[in-house]
């Protein structure tokens, strides 16, 4: 039963969440690694305590992600948390690592061995002006989100999220991809040539087909001929995730 309730109240508060945060000024993507064995450690910490501690010091959860493929399945956190304002996070992070609970609980969750393999990894990002408001829908099990990186050949960037806002989003709801969130990150030199989103599909199969679908369709090939992006400076990356049971985004 209480599982049950976290899963609705995550369900619920998503809807409400992402709506009112992507308002916000600032996104904080962050990527943890385990060590071996500890990453269901890591999310019992994160479901039990570390989500309510963060809205005590004012950082809003967004979502968060465990990865499929076999590696980081095992010892992978992504998750994405919003703050008021650069500032604001400082003043949060400050005031969450010197919280006695936070120490109580990070000790207790340690008392078998060190969960963290390395330190976290954070980006900071602003919204996009074309990302969308996402509410929840209905979660099935077979659900996927893809967390893609590309990096713009330089002085491209511009011309990039003109494609996306004017033709790509739209192609890719016409081909199953529901968009969640795009995001340029705030220090440089990756505000200059980056973009980060997230998008949804029902499965991994369905994500095959879509890109397969996307990638043929004459209106894509039409507008990546004419926007001017030309050849991303490096291939994008990918990472099929699947939400958690405690996260709002799902």
């Amino acid at each position: 039963m209480t599982r049950f309730l976290t899963r609705l109240t995550a369900a619920v508060f998503g809807v409400l969440a992402f709506t009112n945060s992507s308002s916000a000024d600032v996104f904080e993507l962050r990527t943890y690694t385990t060590n071996e064995g500890k990453l269901d450690n890591l999310n019992a910490r994160f479901r039990d305590h570390t989500v309510a501690l963060f809205k005590k010091h004012g950082m809003q959860s967004v979502g968060y992600w465990v990865p499929t493929d076999e590696e980081k399945s095992k010892n992978t956190l992504i998750y994405v948390i919003s703050h008021k304002s650069r500032d604001a996070a400082k003043a949060s992070w400050t005031a969450f690592l010197a919280d006695p609970e936070w120490k109580k609980v990070a000790a207790e969750s340690q008392k078998d061995g060190q969960i963290l393999a390395k330190r976290p990894e954070s980006v900071f990002m602003e919204t996009t002006k074309y990302s969308p408001t996402w509410k929840n829908g209905e979660a099935g099990d077979d659900d996927v989100f893809e967390l893609r990186i590309y990096k713009a050949a330089e002085g491209k960037l511009g011309k990039l999220d003109a494609r996306f806002q004017d033709h790509t989003i739209r192609l890719f709801e016409k081909h199953g991809m529901k968009s969640v969130a795009y995001w340029h990150p705030t220090d440089e030199p990756d505000s200059k040539d980056t973009l980060i989103y997230i998008i949804k599909h029902e499965s991994r199969d369905a994500a095959k087909k879509s890109w397969t679908a996307f990638l043929a369709d004459p209106d894509w090939k039409k507008a990546a001929a004419e926007s001017g992006v030309g050849r991303l400076a490096k291939p994008p990356e990918a990472t099929y995730m699947k939400a958690t049971d405690y996260s709002a985004i799902r």
